[in-house]
């Protein structure tokens, strides 16, 4: 749940820059997001129901349009790793300074570290993954706190703030909203997760899997919309360059300790999303470098190295890797996680709709019209918010490097003689992550 809880860090403001700063339609365009992850949410019960052993949307693809098609999932999954660790770190960086704002001219130098930082610590497997669930709970807990103080506080009217969107009120949140559908990322991690369950049943799995999708939900929503409410409340408007926008809304609406308290574990909680990407991340690699079951010959289609572990159980080549490429994209955004959010949603977006597009298939084999007429609303709307996000150009770059990985990985597979398998990658990563 590290993930999309961590992610209404940014996403609030994200959809209130969008708005030109207009407060009166913050909580409406949040209220369409929320709505939008409840769909895709229960598109993915569907899902979770199908494939109790994990494999996520590229088992859906590949099983629906052949292992060929997996490619266009993996390749997603690959761009939305990385950039959940680059928005994630520089989020965080944002929340440190918040606090310190005498660190602002360091922002990259101390985004760049906390890629290390973080990189480092997967390097301790599991260790580190309990530490970071914990900072998730802890994060939860706080979050509330602040809510329930805000209730009592007085409106401050803080940082800019207009009556102006820029364009009719519809036409507004519907070009608003896709923007902060950053808040869905990492809502398809369940259906890929309990894989990790292998102490249960496949009936076991399901139940945790469809219980999950749903609290997080609850949670997710609760928060994002509580703090959408609050901030027009208490006129939180989008704060100056050195701030952000539940950052200032803790300090109007929280005592001070309360505030200290609130930016420490937001700051974790992204650290948390950050760990949660380069544990999942490295891990997929070393399944598509490690095909072949356990103690047999391995011929995968990426290097061998990549699917080299220490005594941890941490593929550390494929860490190295993602230090890399996310150090390369936190440095192109200068550690400014508003200026990934654009990038952030495109690829899982992708991904969503390979998924429902591949359930609603099944649908129809199965004359299930009930399912089929919700798979298709949710690809509908997948798609939209989906094209709205590349209408605004420089995000189709996110589209472009996921269309070439799963291309580049495509005809790798085809040069080793298409070996099976490959659907269940997602799968067989978070098995062998937890060996």
């Amino acid at each position: 749940m590290a993930d999309p809880v961590s992610s209404v860090a940014y996403a609030v403001e994200a959809a209130l820059r969008a708005l030109n700063g207009d407060l009166a339609l913050l909580v409406p365009t949040m209220g369409l997001v929320v709505a939008i992850i409840a769909l895709v949410i229960v598109n993915y019960r569907q899902l979770v129901s199908r494939y109790p052993q994990g494999g996520g949307a590229s088992a859906a693809v590949g099983e629906a349009f052949g292992d060929g098609w997996s490619f266009i999932p993996v390749g997603a999954l690959v761009v939305d790793f990385v950039l959940t660790i680059a928005i994630s770190v520089s989020a965080g960086a944002s929340a440190v300074i918040a606090y310190f704002p005498a660190l602002a001219p360091y922002r990259l130098v101390l985004a760049l570290g906390l890629v290390l930082l973080v990189g480092a610590l997967t390097w301790f497997g599991h260790l580190g993954r309990l530490f970071f669930a914990i900072l998730t709970i802890g994060f939860i807990i706080v979050a509330v706190a602040v809510l329930v103080y805000g209730l009592w506080a007085e409106p401050q009217p803080t940082g800019t703030i207009t009556d102006t969107p820029g364009h009719a009120v519809p036409l507004a949140i519907a070009l608003a909203f896709p923007v902060a559908m950053a808040l869905a990322t990492g809502v398809e991690a369940p259906s890929s997760a309990i894989a990790q369950l292998g102490q249960l049943d496949d009936g076991g799995r399901r139940r945790f899997g469809r219980v999950t999708l749903m609290l997080t939900l609850i949670v997710v929503g609760s928060i994002t919309l509580g703090l959408a409410a609050e901030a027009t409340k208490l006129r939180i408007g989008i704060p100056p360059a050195e701030s952000t926008q539940i950052a200032e809304l803790a300090r109007v609406a929280a005592p001070a300790p309360l505030f200290a308290a609130f930016q420490l574990m937001t700051a974790l909680l992204l650290l948390s999303a950050a760990s949660s990407s380069f544990q999942a991340g490295p891990g997929l690699l070393k399944a598509l470098a490690a095909e072949g079951s356990s103690g047999a010959e391995k011929v995968g289609i990426l290097p061998a190295p990549l699917g080299r572990t220490n005594h941890h159980h941490t593929p550390y080549w494929g860490v190295v890797v993602f230090i890399a490429l996310a150090g390369v994209v936190t440095a192109i955004a200068g550690g400014n996680d508003q200026e990934l959010v654009l990038f952030y949603a495109v690829s899982v977006f992708l991904s969503f709709l390979a998924g429902l597009l591949a359930m609603a298939r099944f649908s129809w084999r199965e004359r299930r019209i009930g399912s089929l007429i919700l798979n298709i609303a949710g690809a509908v709307v997948v798609a939209f918010t989906l094209i709205a996000n590349l209408s605004r150009g420089t995000p189709i770059v996110s589209l472009v490097a996921a269309l070439a990985i799963a291309g580049g990985l495509f005809a790798r597979w085809v040069r080793n003689g298409r070996p099976p398998g490959i659907r269940n990658a997602a799968a067989e990563a978070e098995e062998e992550s937890d060996a």
